[in-house]
C-alpha cells in the first residue's frame, strides 16, 4: 500500500474515490468497494511439480493461527479491487485489471548480503519451507483507510533462519520486481524503481511478521502482491513489500523508497501511531473499507506485543 508525495498526488487519490466522486451516495452509507472483481489470471506451474498454485487454487493444509484478530473480515471483492500498487497505477481501482496478465512464474528470490547461505530460490521452494497458516490481520494505510484480511503464509523468521544471517547483520532489505513491460506504472517516474523496503532484523524476526503467498485460503491475486510478499501488520501498509525478488541482509539501515522520496512524511519505521500525524492529515482515526463511520486508530495498530521492540525509543522522532 503506497502513498504519493504531495507534488504529484491529487486530492481524489487521497480520499476514497467513491467519496470524492459521489459524496451524497457515500453519506447514505454506501461501501467503498471495487468496480468489477478481477481475481487475476491463472498462474503457471511452480518449478516443484508436486505443488501447483494458481489464482483460483485453494491452498491445502492451512492451519488457523492464534495470532489472528477476531474482527470482521473485509470482503474479498474490496481487498482485490481497491489497491495501492503504483507499479501498475496510482489509481486504486485500476491495478486489478492491469495486473490480470502479470506473469508470476517462473519466479526466483535472491537471498544475499550478510548471510552464511547466499542462494537463489524458486518461489515454490520457499512456499514449501514451512506449514502454511491463516492469519487474520488488520491493516492501516497512511491515507486513513483500513482492512482486515485472512492472509496465508508463515513467519518470515523461518526464511531468515535458513539464510543464517551473520552476527553483524542488523537489517533486512526487500526489493520488489522491476518489469516496466508488465507493470505500466513503472514506465513513469512516480517513484524511484524498483521499490525497496526494509526492517530491522529483530522486527523481521518477530512472530507477527509474515511471509505471505495467499489470502482468503487461495493464492495471492496479482494486484495484492503475488507471488510473494511480506505482511507487517503493526506498520503502515506501504512497509509490506509486494512481488519480492531480493532479500538482502545488511549492517546499515536500508534507504526505503518512500523515506527517500519524502523523508519528512514517511519515516523508516512507519509504525502505526495515532499520536504522530502525517504532515498533511491526522492519523488519529481511520475508516474501514465498507464502513461509514470512522474508528479510533490504535497504537501499533493494536498489536501491543511488538511494543518491546521500541522500548526507550522516541517514536515521534523515529516515526
Amino acid at each position: 500500500m503506497l502513498i504519493k508525495k504531495s507534488a504529484v498526488i491529487p486530492s481524489s487519490e487521497i480520499t476514497p474515490r467513491s467519496l470524492y466522486l459521489n459524496r451524497r451516495k457515500f453519506l447514505a452509507g454506501a461501501a467503498v468497494a471495487g468496480a468489477v472483481a478481477a481475481v487475476g489470471s491463472r498462474l503457471d506451474e511452480l518449478a516443484t511439480p508436486s505443488l501447483t498454485v494458481d489464482a483460483d487454487a485453494k491452498i491445502d493444509g492451512v492451519k488457523k493461527s492464534p495470532l489472528s484478530t477476531t474482527e470482521k473480515i473485509t470482503p474479498y471483492k474490496d481487498v482485490t479491487n481497491y489497491n495501492n500498487y503504483y507499479e501498475f497505477s496510482t489509481d486504486k481501482y485500476e491495478p486489478a485489471g492491469l495486473a490480470k496478465d502479470f506473469k508470476t512464474r517462473p519466479w526466483t528470490v535472491t537471498i544475499d548480503g550478510l548471510v552464511s547461505k547466499k542462494q537463489v530460490l524458486d518461489v515454490g521452494t520457499i512456499i514449501k519451507m514451512a506449514a502454511p497458516e491463516e492469519r487474520i490481520y488488520r491493516h492501516r494505510c497512511v491515507e486513513g483507510w483500513s482492512i482486515v484480511v485472512p492472509w496465508v503464509g508463515f513467519s518470515l523468521s523461518e526464511l531468515i533462519k535458513r539464510a543464517q544471517p551473520l552476527g553483524k547483520a542488523k537489517f533486512v532489505e526487500f526489493t520488489t520486481v522491476y518489469d516496466p513491460k508488465q507493470m505500466p506504472g513503472q514506465q513513469g517516474r512516480v517513484l524511484d524503481w524498483p521499490y525497496v523496503e526494509g526492517l530491522r532484523l529483530d522486527e523481521a524476526n518477530h512472530p507477527l511478521a509474515l511471509l505471505c503467498f495467499g489470502m482468503y485460503g487461495e493464492a495471492l491475486p496479482n494486484q495484492d502482491g503475488a507471488p510473494l510478499r511480506i505482511v507487517v501488520p503493526w506498520k503502515y501498509g506501504f512497509k509490506s513489500a509486494k512481488a519480492i525478488v531480493r532479500i538482502r541482509f545488511s549492517d546499515s539501515q536500508p534507504l526505503n523508497t518512500w523515506n527517500k522520496m519524502a523523508p519528512n512524511e514517511y519515516g523508516f519505521y512507519s509504525n502505526v501511531n495515532p499520536n504522530v500525524d502525517h504532515p498533511r492529515w491526522s492519523q488519529a482515526k481511520e475508516r474501514r473499507l465498507g464502513e461509514f463511520l470512522k474508528r479510533p486508530t490504535l497504537m501499533f495498530n493494536g498489536y501491543d506485543q511488538v511494543a518491546s521492540l521500541y522500548s526507550g525509543m522516541d517514536l515521534k522522532k523515529n516515526f
